[in-house]
C-alpha cells in the first residue's frame, strides 16, 4: 500500500470526502464504534467543503484513486458559516485575538486504514504545507472522542480550553508551529 498524501484539487476529492465523512457520522455509528473507533459531528454540503477548499485545499490522503483520509482546512472567514462551530471561533478569537491560525475543520481516515499512521501523516502534510502561512492550527474536540483525543495529544496539539456548547462539552486544541 502506497499513500500519497495531497492537497485536494478535484471534485471527485471532495465527493469521496464526502462519503467518508458520512461513513463515520456521529449520528450514523454505534455507540461502540462511538467509543473505539472515533466519530466526525459536522456534515457539510459539497458547495461548502468546496469553498472552503478554494480558500485553503483540504489536505488528503489517497491509495490509488481512493480518498482514504482527510484533513480539512477552514480559515478564519468560514467561522460564521458553521452554526456548531460558532461557538469555537468565538473562543478562539477571545483567547488568541491577534495569531493568524488554520482551524483544522474535521480529520477522518477510513476505517480499512486506520492504526496505519495516516492520522499523524495528514498532520505532518497539513504543517508542511501550511506552516509558513500559519502560526498555529487549531481544532475542537468533542470530549466524549476519547480516541480523538488522545491521537491528537500524541500528535503535538494541547489543549487550550474545555468548555461547553450545543449540548456537547469541547476541548479546543492548539497545535503551535
Amino acid at each position: 500500500m502506497d499513500i500519497d498524501y495531497k492537497l485536494a484539487n478535484i471534485n471527485d476529492e471532495l465527493t469521496q470526502i464526502l462519503k467518508l465523512q458520512q461513513a463515520n457520522s456521529i449520528s450514523t455509528i454505534t455507540s461502540e464504534e462511538k467509543q473505539s473507533e472515533g466519530f466526525v459531528t459536522v456534515q457539510h454540503t459539497f458547495d461548502l467543503l468546496k469553498n472552503m477548499n478554494d480558500a485553503c485545499q483540504h489536505c488528503i490522503a489517497k491509495d490509488g484513486d481512493d480518498v482514504v483520509g482527510y484533513a480539512l482546512s477552514m480559515v478564519q472567514s468560514f467561522g460564521d458559516q458553521i452554526e456548531v462551530l460558532k461557538p469555537m471561533f468565538d473562543e478562539i478569537n477571545r483567547l488568541l485575538p491577534s495569531k493568524n491560525y488554520l482551524v483544522m475543520g474535521q480529520i477522518c481516515i477510513d476505517k480499512n486504514y486506520r492504526k496505519l499512521g495516516i492520522f499523524k501523516g495528514l498532520y505532518q502534510f497539513m504543517q508542511q504545507e501550511y506552516n509558513n502561512r500559519f502560526d498555529l492550527l487549531i481544532t475542537e474536540i468533542d470530549k466524549l472522542n476519547t480516541r480523538s483525543m488522545a491521537a491528537h495529544a500524541a500528535v503535538g496539539f494541547i489543549t487550550l480550553k474545555e468548555y461547553s456548547s450545543g449540548g456537547q462539552d469541547w476541548a479546543l486544541v492548539a497545535w503551535e508551529w
